[in-house]
């Protein structure tokens, strides 16, 4: 339409950083590789042998779907182009013309699990969108436990990764701060949900280890054990604060209150973020904020008006 500008949409290949060194088949690239593979099953044709196992209808989605399939079961240590192969029932070699290499294919393993994780529906709150956002990225480090091994420390950002951090970044609209301490806020919040889950992994862990370590026990033989160790620590009257813990009945690592400290921490992060936010940024949509901005104004860090 004249006198507008009209917004061209990348395909999602596009979209790659050209610093992650992956190998960019969009448009032509693609027409070539699709290219490559038709004359290669040609010339085996033409010599009498049978092209490899589904080398033409094999897709690249499929071959990141089976590595995210065994990563889930095995761990990260598992993926291989050979293993993925296996699980597809192809030969390791046709997997090369659709993912260049095991770095590419975890590239696109964690793009694709971006692609999956669920993205709340923005309300124009700041404080119930980002705490929708943390409760997701949760629940996805949790499906995918081996994600914690890649994140942060591989650069590209794919297409799903641009289009997820565009709307984390749209939740922090209404905040009335500047866009690098609204990226800090996210920053802050998705290092909250990753330290958390870590340690709900290691809690998990230590409850296995103990099962079998000790699952031969009967209930009131563990209690047993335990309140012996506890009375030697009472006897040396240095552990006051801590056997109140012991006393009261509590377990810091007890899974079925997990949740519950989950959300104790993420609230009480939130509730930080709020008290650094101008007048104005009250987590309510514009016009609703009812009286509930914070009452600290300027800082560096502010939008000025």
């Amino acid at each position: 339409m004249a006198g507008r500008e009209r917004l061209v949409e990348p395909e999602d290949e596009d979209l790659w950083p050209v610093f992650s060194g992956r190998r960019h088949l969009s448009g032509p690239g693609r027409d070539r590789r699709d290219q490559r593979i038709h004359e290669h099953v040609r010339g085996l044709q033409s010599r009498g042998r049978q092209a490899p196992r589904r080398i033409r209808s094999l897709s690249r989605d499929e071959i990141v779907a089976a590595a995210i399939k065994v990563a889930d079961t095995d761990g990260p240590e598992a993926i291989s182009m050979r293993r993925i192969a296996r699980e597809l029932g192809a030969g390791a070699m046709s997997l090369y013309w659709h993912v260049a290499s095991k770095d590419e294919l975890l590239d696109l393993m964690l793009d694709a699990v971006e692609g999956e994780q669920p993205f709340p529906a923005a309300t124009g709150g700041w404080r119930t969108d980002l705490r929708a956002l943390a409760v997701a990225q949760r629940s996805t480090l949790h499906r995918h436990q081996w994600l914690m091994d890649f994140i942060g420390g591989r650069p590209p950002l794919g297409p799903n990764t641009l289009r997820n951090l565009e709307r984390a970044m749209g939740a922090t609209d209404t905040m009335g701060l500047d866009i690098a301490t609204r990226f800090n806020v996210l920053s802050t919040l998705f290092t909250y949900v990753m330290g958390a889950v870590l340690r709900e992994f290691r809690e998990s862990k230590v409850h296995q280890r103990d099962q079998e370590q000790m699952g031969h026990l009967s209930e009131a033989e563990r209690h047993e054990i335990v309140a012996t160790h506890f009375e030697r620590l009472r006897a040396t009257g240095r552990f006051p604060h801590f056997l109140r813990i012991f006393d009261e009945g509590l377990d810091p690592d007890a899974p079925e209150t997990r949740d519950e400290r989950f959300e104790f921490g993420l609230e009480c992060l939130l509730d930080g973020i709020a008290a650094r936010l101008p007048a104005g940024g009250s987590g309510q949509p514009a016009g609703q904020d009812g009286g509930q901005g914070d009452e600290r104004r300027g800082g560096p860090n502010v939008v000025p008006s």
